[in-house]
């Protein structure tokens, strides 16, 4: 088993004890991303519609780091500090993925990193 780890200056850099990725032969694992902009290390989250696109960038910038992009992507987890924003979210979603969309589940939580009310992770296959 081949375990590769994949990091990239285009997508913020983990905020704790994790990669942004692990490809493990043909499968990777990323990590969940929040609206962080990498440049300049600021969270967006004032706006679900701006923190969905950013999230989405963010995993678009692994997803390409890895040689892969969003019609790799098998399996998406969600996380919302309030389910309200669903319909925002799914707006901003799914401009990322052209057909054949990804399994997903979308939970709602009490809170999540610094603030910020989407996260999203996903898992692709080369």
């Amino acid at each position: 088993m081949t375990k590769t780890i994949i990091f990239t200056e285009k997508a913020p850099a983990p905020i704790g004890p994790y990669s942004q990725a692990i490809k493990i032969e043909k499968t990777l694992y990323v990590s969940g991303q929040i609206p962080i902009i990498p440049e300049t290390g600021q969270i967006i989250n004032d706006d679900i519609s701006k923190e969905t696109e950013q999230v989405m960038r963010n995993i678009w910038a692994i997803l390409n780091a890895a040689g892969m992009d969003f019609s790799n992507v098998v399996k998406c987890s969600i996380f919302v500090t309030d389910m309200k924003d669903f319909p925002i979210i799914n707006a901003s979603y799914e401009k990322y993925f052209d057909s054949d969309e990804p399994a997903r589940e979308t939970v709602q939580v009490a809170a999540l990193p610094k603030g910020a009310h989407v996260e999203i992770s996903c898992i692709a296959v080369d």
